[in-house]
């Protein structure tokens, strides 16, 4: 009898789970008492203070462990989430928000409005809504305890989409003391007054972090509905375990003593729906774009015909042989507005090409002016796809004759280097993989991705002066045609300085054990953990 390739590793994880899963994961629990919920989540948390970056990790960490004023639910609409009653006045300019009760931190000091105000100017020096905002305000200010106002120059009808939204970094409600630190500045402690706290006696940085649940937590009455509604924890305690290899992340799966695994080998997501004990679900519908961040203030792609290169030589259908073999998860995409949004279009898209153009991408390079500069390619060992993706990166560049070179590390030192500006050789990068929603991507007001304001954009730092105008302007323009018309003009602008590259789009399920229910559907691609039970 011959056995297919999926089966014999079937069998070897089985046979050897015992041996391969870290000694970490096992007696964290005596006899008799509740079960914690294990989790392997992609990539792994090193940032704690949810608005200093926006990776995925300190995100979850930071919907565990923060709340906001406001949700967006299952279809995308904002619904009042520590906000118990707003009211906007009759010229639309003025705001005004009451907090619900039984709001405290986990510290037991109650939530109160100084705590918003100080949070919301926080947050809008880093988020692109929360910067439109502070620039459309002429005061935000607490008139008691438990009431704010946000008052503005002219009506701003997004207002409550801006405090609702899911682009990170989240409008996390802080401590004042904490939210008057500059964004800048970490914020290192994890007091919040989110449904978890964070177990800093458990914590094993690089190995595992705990969450508890918050037992003086008040949840909205209404049913969990996206990242809307009641957070209800059923659960006493929640461990993420870092186990960077997939494969034995997968094996730990399948004994039991892991529960969740977000980010499942490609090649094993036939074998997970074969096993009696285990699920695939997609959580997130919109799907994932993956892309290509080029630093624009470094040699070579400070020239943008170097940046245009880039769209030339990118086949999206090898990559996602790679990251995603089943094509059922897996699609092309060449709008910067995603392929689920109402702004998605076709406008100059002519780069797009089967199988890419490395001819073109080497003429490009050439009249950029190339002289054998080092292009260091950033590269997550420990999330597959952006693992195997900064390999396909590095060999399609040294293929046509440029001088690139992979750097190694895991997630979270990839977040802490991409922040430098400087040049290679002082430890700054050329290029590094990334993905990001497709619900998210396609609203400029709130997605950080498509900033090109210089020093102030998302890592990479683009900029182009006619772009930012006409993203400017979307907040003013009324009608959805109106946008969509926008939405090409601006396409077109951003293709031509090209703000990243595509890779392509993946809709990803989780795997989970059956034994863990009610994971939640959400509107984008953040990861949040009430609802669930184990049984």
């Amino acid at each position: 009898m011959t056995m297919s390739r999926r089966e014999v590793i079937k069998m070897g994880l089985a046979a050897g789970t015992a041996l391969s899963i870290p000694s970490t994961l096992r007696a964290k629990t005596a006899p008799g008492a509740a079960q914690p919920v294990h989790m392997v989540i992609g990539g792994f948390l090193s940032i704690f203070d949810p608005m200093f970056t926006t990776t995925n990790p300190t995100a979850y960490h930071g919907l565990a462990v923060f709340d906001t004023l406001f949700s967006l639910n299952s279809k995308g609409i904002p619904q009042p989430q520590m906000v118990g009653n707003f009211a906007i006045s009759d010229d639309k300019k003025t705001y005004t928000f009451e907090l619900r009760d039984g709001l405290n931190f986990h510290d037991d000091s109650p939530v109160t409005a100084a705590d918003c105000v100080a949070s919301i100017r926080r947050w809008g020096q880093v988020h692109p809504g929360g910067q439109l905002l502070m620039e459309r305000a002429t005061d935000i200010s607490s008139k008691d305890d438990k009431t704010f106002t946000i008052t503005l120059k002219e009506p701003l009808g997004s207002l409550l989409d801006i405090l609702a939204t899911t682009s990170a970094p989240l409008p996390f409600i802080m401590r004042e003391s904490d939210a008057k630190r500059p964004a800048t500045e970490q914020v290192t402690s994890s007091i919040g007054s989110g449904p978890f706290k964070f177990n800093q006696d458990l914590a094993k940085p690089g190995a595992s972090f705990a969450y508890d649940k918050n037992e003086k937590y008040v949840p909205r009455s209404e049913p969990a509905d996206g990242y809307a509604g009641g957070k209800v924890v059923n659960v006493d305690r929640v461990i993420w375990d870092n186990i960077a290899d997939p494969q034995t992340a997968f094996a730990a799966l399948q004994s039991g003593e892991i529960d969740f695994v977000e980010a499942p080998p490609p090649d094993m997501l036939p074998v997970i729906e074969s096993d009696p004990n285990l699920k695939l679900k997609v959580l997130n519908k919109s799907g994932d774009v993956y892309f290509m961040r080029l630093n624009s203030l470094q040699k070579p792609f400070d020239n943008v015909k170097a940046r245009q290169a880039m769209l030339h030589l990118i086949d999206q259908e090898a990559f996602l042989r790679v990251m995603s073999p089943d094509p059922q998860y897996a699609r092309t995409i060449t709008s910067l507005f995603g392929n689920t949004t109402p702004y998605s279009n076709d406008e100059n898209t002519g780069w797009f090409k089967k199988g890419g153009d490395p001819e073109k991408a080497k003429q490009l390079f050439n009249e950029a002016g190339y002289a054998g500069e080092k292009v260091v390619v950033l590269q997550a060992t420990d999330v597959q796809r952006f693992n195997d993706a900064a390999l396909l990166v590095a060999t399609a560049l040294q293929k046509i004759g440029i001088n690139a070179e992979l750097a190694p590390s895991d997630w979270g030192g990839i977040g802490k280097r991409r922040t430098n500006k400087g040049p290679v050789d002082e430890r700054g990068w050329s290029i590094f993989i990334s993905s990001w929603d497709d619900f998210s991507i396609g609203d400029p007001l709130f997605s950080s991705f498509v900033l090109a304001n210089g020093d102030k954009a998302w890592y990479g730092w683009p900029k182009n002066d006619e772009f930012e105008a006409l993203r400017n302007s979307w907040a003013d323009v009324g009608s959805l045609e109106q946008r969509q018309a926008l939405a090409r003009k601006m396409q077109a602008v951003w293709w031509n300085f090209v703000g990243a590259v595509f890779l392509g789009e993946t809709i990803s399920p989780v795997a989970h054990r059956k034994a863990l229910t009610n994971l939640l559907e959400v509107p984008s691609g953040l990861l949040c953990m009430w609802n669930m039970q184990k049984v």
